[in-house]
């Protein structure tokens, strides 16, 4: 297995499949690089160089005690960046890897990268403020961290039907979709699990995104029930200097992975890499 070693001394698993310029995907909490396999597969056929890592905490990373927040999460991301020297960069990063992808460029800059996918991304900021009042109450995801702490297996089964709209008529999500978000979250250790709650809702990610001066797509579905759009998506397209938000009708958080919208997911990012 391939790792980076980072300033902490932790060891940040990454998978690199094929040849050209590379494309760095950022996953989602509680989830790992896995979950990227069927877009590192399709850029790679298609003549790039696909990247995912697992962030600190999850999959096959340390799970470190310290350090799991936003700011050690975009600075981990640098460390893979820098040590594979990569560069001309598309970055893609879903929910907490949005977030993650933005705060690097607004710790890192943009030398390296020439553009930004943003998919179902956490920015500006999950949480409810008098400041940001389209946002998610803090109970919510207290309730998140309650789940964790009492039964975290059952707990992640269930998100699965809101995560992937299995809640929602004539869905076409699979029982292999669910077992595999299950398994890829079982991998998360508890004390990152916790942290990264408060990282991906707490962090306001604003002023990180007003840094963001390459080209970027926003794709957010409109039926996202963990980060409802309105909070999100149409706001970062807002702030981001030279933006485009494609909103895809009836999608959920984890479009990605559901029959129907990855083909559509796949054919604009194709789209994106060539433009």
């Amino acid at each position: 297995m391939s790792f980076v070693r980072t300033r902490d001394g932790a060891h940040i698993y990454y998978k690199d499949w094929g040849i050209g310029p590379p494309v760095v995907f950022s996953h989602g909490w509680p989830l790992q690089a896995d979950v990227w396999d069927d877009q590192l597969n399709l850029v790679a056929e298609n003549g790039y160089r696909g990247i995912a890592h697992d962030r600190r905490g999850h999959g096959r990373s340390t799970q470190t005690w310290h350090g799991n927040n936003m700011d050690t999460y975009a600075d981990d991301l640098a460390e893979v960046i820098e040590q594979l020297d990569l560069r001309d960069i598309t970055l893609v990063g879903h929910s907490t890897g949005g977030g993650e992808v933005t705060r690097y460029i607004g710790r890192h800059g943009t030398d390296r990268v020439s553009r930004v996918l943003l998919l179902g991304a956490v920015p500006p900021l999950m949480l409810k403020t008098p400041q940001n009042p389209e946002g998610t109450p803090i109970d919510v995801f207290d309730q998140i961290r309650d789940g964790i702490r009492k039964e975290r297996s059952q707990f992640y089964l269930d998100l699965t039907e809101m995560f992937f709209g299995a809640n929602r008529p004539n869905n076409n999500v699979t029982e292999g979709n669910k077992y595999a978000f299950w398994l890829m979250a079982m991998q998360l250790g508890v004390r990152g699990a916790l942290d990264c709650v408060a990282a991906f809702s707490e962090t306001d990610f604003t002023e990180d995104l007003r840094r963001i001066d390459v080209p970027t797509l926003v794709i957010h579905g409109d039926d996202d029930q963990i980060v409802p759009i309105d909070a999100a998506g149409r706001k970062s397209a807002e702030i981001i200097p030279d933006a485009n938000l494609h909103v895809y009708e009836g999608a959920p958080h984890g479009l990605a992975n559901v029959p129907g919208f990855k083909e559509k997911f796949h054919e604009d990012l194709l789209v994106f890499l060539k433009h």
